[in-house]
């Protein structure tokens, strides 16, 4: 399979264009490469030096991201965004990100995956950003205590690296749940309207008073960690059509 098949493919479900006027991440291929075949595909949450490198060492043709190296454009390329781009071309490995498109895609998407892993199955858009949205919104099964649910939410993360953080303003028992991956309290309030909680990755100082004032329920779970299922759903994507991949971890503690 070549470079422009796998963005193709990835493209026609996560739908990019649909989130251009919002996202400031040039979504798709930030780097080509001269590899007429690509054979192993590694993915990771973040493009940086390290997740570069341990691409490399695993001799991987591509590298996915969600975080890419690219955002509002091209303005010089120096200091790290030429590290960035020397190591990919030094090695020929072709670089795809998708930031936005994969925090709230209904299937593979962050949001959608955490809420699959804590079995909420009908799942629907939540958090506005113009015409698209990149979160979900759904009902437990069984209502949940903040603790039981900070304790599933542990048990989901894949790569987590960091303690689960809950301020428990809001109901006791926790039926409705928003989530917004990564960086989320900028939804507290539409979360207000229509969820018992909050489930997003980290927070701003002013989200504790904004929280208790609303009277919602917040967990923090981590950045790095609430976005790292997107990425592992790609993977699975590929594993199908039997390439091999490579997933690189690499936790920030944020």
């Amino acid at each position: 399979m070549d470079i422009q098949s796998i963005a193709e493919k990835f493209n026609t479900l996560l739908e990019p264009e649909t989130y251009a006027d919002v996202d400031p991440s040039t979504n798709g291929i930030q780097v080509e490469s001269q590899a007429q075949e690509i054979n192993h595909v590694a993915f990771a949450v973040d493009g940086a030096t390290a997740t570069i490198e341990a691409a490399a060492s695993a001799n991987a043709d591509m590298l996915v991201v969600h975080h890419g190296i690219i955002w509002n454009g091209v303005d010089r390329i120096s200091g790290r965004s030429y590290d960035h781009i020397q190591k990919l071309i030094k090695n020929d490995i072709a670089l795809y990100a998708s930031h936005l498109p994969l925090d709230g895609n209904p299937e593979v998407g962050n949001a959608a995956q955490l809420a699959a892993g804590l079995g909420i199955e009908d799942h629907e858009p939540f958090g506005e950003m113009g015409p698209v949205t990149v979160g979900r919104k759904g009902e437990l099964t069984t209502p949940r205590s903040p603790e039981t649910l900070v304790s599933d939410i542990e048990a989901t993360l894949n790569d987590a690296g960091q303690e689960v953080q809950s301020l428990d303003f809001g109901p006791e028992e926790i039926e409705s749940v928003a989530i917004v991956t990564g960086s989320g309290t900028d939804f507290l309030e539409s979360a207000a309207e229509q969820a018992d909680v909050l489930i997003t990755g980290e927070g701003k100082q002013a989200a504790y008073h904004e929280a208790k004032e609303r009277g919602i329920n917040l967990i923090l779970a981590g950045h790095y960690a609430t976005e790292t299922f997107g990425v592992q759903a790609l993977q699975s994507m590929l594993d199908d059509e039997g390439l091999e991949t490579t997933y690189v971890s690499h936790p920030t503690g944020f």
